[in-house]
């Protein structure tokens, strides 16, 4: 199985997880950012960006990021990046290919998350670092 399919599916289970265990904060000094246009090529792959600041983490640490439009219920998973938490920022940018309903050119939602697989008791539990939810333009790419 390819990498970003397989970390895109478990990023998704740790996130079903997430519903039933609290959910823990980060400090405030933690960001992430996305840039205002991504890029859509026309055999359906998408590309978003943009940067994240986070630091203190014990586990491996990933930039997911998904797009949406017209109907906000419906989101495709865009790609996995791995994260340095180091307390600088850094560019992040993850690329996936749409197989789904198709995206348009336009306008769309992008939500971005640092989301790092904390070992606690012997299981990887979400630690959520920041979260950002941006409007964007979907431009040719």
């Amino acid at each position: 199985m390819p990498v970003r399919p397989a970390l895109a599916a478990a990023l998704g289970s740790v996130a079903l997880l997430c519903a039933a265990v609290a959910p823990a904060t980060a400090s405030s000094s933690e960001s992430v950012t996305v840039d205002p246009a991504g890029r859509l090529a026309s055999d359906g792959t998408v590309t978003l960006s943009g940067t994240y600041t986070c630091s203190g983490a014990m586990g491996p640490v990933f930039i997911s990021s998904s797009v949406s439009q017209e109907s906000s219920s419906y989101r495709h998973g865009i790609g996995g990046t791995r994260a340095v938490c180091d307390g600088s920022e850094h560019h992040w940018e993850n690329t996936g290919r749409v197989t789904s309903e198709k995206l348009k050119h336009g306008a769309a939602h992008v939500e971005a998350t640092i989301m790092e697989l904390r070992p606690e008791g012997g299981l990887p539990l979400p630690f959520f670092h920041a979260t950002a939810q941006q409007d964007i333009t979907l431009v040719k790419g």
